[in-house]
């Protein structure tokens, strides 16, 4: 396979540093990720997705599939032009050695497929490995950024939020009762209402026959 993806002369990177730098940069990608990038013509990054794939989908069909989902999310396709013009560039952060894995191999797959639905060129294929990152198929490669590089990213916490006592007031408000809840009716039955009714008007009765 990485015979067959050297010999399909894909475009190469020109400057291949500088472009992992800056995916790395907007993506900060963990082992696992999979960051697809789309190239105008003059090798520019115009639009770019991460995401993660979950373990048992390893098969080059289900990568296609979620390389063409992600590529459709963040550009519109080039399929009525008679060449493409953009390239489709896929970076694979993993654990591992550098070698090319079978899994490798899916992946250029469907970078191959999901570009050629999405009228695009197939581009080069990198991998971030804790020994640095590379460029299959063309030998390039470099120790910075690596598989780890991402816990070396800006950390963004929540502050604490300010207190809502002005400082220098020396005590803190008393806090407020609970409202009382008002008290609850008890529910009484329609025939029992009937019977206290009866029962006031033969009271009644009886008043008015006494006087």
């Amino acid at each position: 396979m990485l015979q067959e993806w050297e010999r399909l002369g894909v475009p190469l990177l020109r400057t291949p540093r500088e472009f992992v730098t800056e995916l790395h940069q907007r993506h900060l990608p963990q082992p696992g990720t999979t960051v697809v990038a789309v190239l105008d013509p003059e090798h520019r990054v115009v639009a770019s997705a991460s995401f993660g794939v979950r373990p048992q989908f390893s098969d080059g069909w289900d990568h296609r599939n979620a390389l063409l989902g992600h590529l459709r999310r963040v550009t519109p396709h080039d399929l009525r032009r008679i060449s493409p013009s953009r390239t489709a560039v896929l970076l694979r952060c993993r654990d591992g050695g550098p070698d090319w894995t079978e899994q490798d191999g899916a992946w250029m797959w469907a970078l191959r497929a999901a570009a050629e639905l999405h009228g695009l060129r197939c581009g080069s294929y990198l991998t971030l490995t804790p020994a640095g990152w590379q460029s299959l198929g063309d030998g390039r490669r470099g120790r910075n950024p690596h598989a780890g590089s991402w816990a070396l990213g800006p950390i963004h916490t929540v502050t604490e939020l300010p207190s809502r006592i002005p400082s220098g007031t020396g005590s803190e408000h008393p806090a407020l009762p609970a409202p009382l809840e008002p008290p609850v009716a008890p529910v009484t039955s329609l025939n029992a209402i009937r019977a206290l009714e009866a029962g006031r008007d033969s009271r009644a009765i009886r008043r008015t026959a006494t006087r």
